[in-house]
């Protein structure tokens, strides 16, 4: 098995971005999700309520990062230094977290993109929004904006055996970016990484503890280059891999330590 690919989401919900390798921290890759749009409330704004995050690309420099998005002119957005923090939520349910804004210029840019109130803001120290037991593997209190965990694997394997359904039933074949992954791998048979939950494995330099597979909600309908929506591939994983109610695509991890990940390193199952 090998790293395939590299991606992180300066952003949360936000275009994706390639890379050849990342650095690997305790919450994530180095600058995966750092920064959160969130609404007139202080509860993040997704691609589930807003597909116009598609468009919007976001290019990390040493402090900050430059928002650009089609036939809009780019912002150069500093990392927020001297402002106080407000609360945030990733989700309505979660709990709060303080977060650094990064002002009105921004604010004003992403609201004019989504069309509705939006903030930027910036997780200057990652930290808990999950409740303590509410997963079956903790991510610890360091976190980033993710959904739940730090990392998203998935396999091509996995994908090719996905769009073979998807052929049988007449539909048209998804790419990998719908699931939003930000390492991928290949070389693993179709689904073997449902039977890594609890295990470790290395990637590169890195260690990650196997958090348990992904349960896939409404943005992988999403064209991650249009914004589109349809119905698939969720109504064909809801036929064939609906697990405990559950749509499985995917596996969670997170990392035991700091190390490095390269598209090509090998991929090693530890325990």
């Amino acid at each position: 098995m090998r790293l395939a690919a590299v991606h992180t989401y300066p952003v949360k919900g936000c275009h994706r971005l390639d890379h050849d390798g990342a650095r690997v921290e305790p919450w994530g890759l180095a600058g995966d999700r750092r920064w959160l749009v969130v609404d007139e409330h202080g509860v993040g704004v997704t691609q589930r309520e807003a597909a116009e995050l598609v468009t919007l690309r976001a290019a990390p420099r040493a402090t900050g990062l430059v928002l650009g998005a089609p036939d809009r002119p780019e912002l150069d957005v500093p990392e927020p230094a001297t402002v106080e923090p407000v609360l945030v939520r990733v989700f309505r349910s979660r709990r709060p977290v303080a977060a650094l804004p990064a002002g009105p210029a921004a604010d004003d840019w992403l609201g004019g993109l989504l069309g509705r109130p939006a903030r930027l803001v910036w997780l200057r120290d990652p930290t808990r929004h999950l409740d303590p037991g509410e997963r079956d593997h903790d991510t610890g209190d360091q976190v980033s904006f993710a959904d739940e965990y730090p990392l998203l694997l998935t396999g091509t394997a996995s994908l090719d055996a996905l769009n073979g359904w998807l052929a049988e039933a007449g539909e048209s074949p998804v790419p990998m970016a719908r699931f939003r992954p930000n390492l991928v791998i290949e070389g693993a048979p179709a689904w073997a990484e449902d039977g890594w939950a609890g295990r470790r494995l290395r990637i590169g330099s890195a260690v990650f503890r196997a958090a348990g597979p992904c349960d896939r909600c409404l943005v992988t309908t999403t064209d991650q280059e249009t914004g589109v929506r349809g119905k698939e591939p969720l109504r064909t994983l809801a036929r064939h891999r609906n697990i405990g109610q559950k749509l499985l695509f995917g596996l969670h991890l997170v990392p035991d330590g700091p190390g490095e990940v390269h598209v090509g390193d090998p991929v090693t199952l530890l325990d």
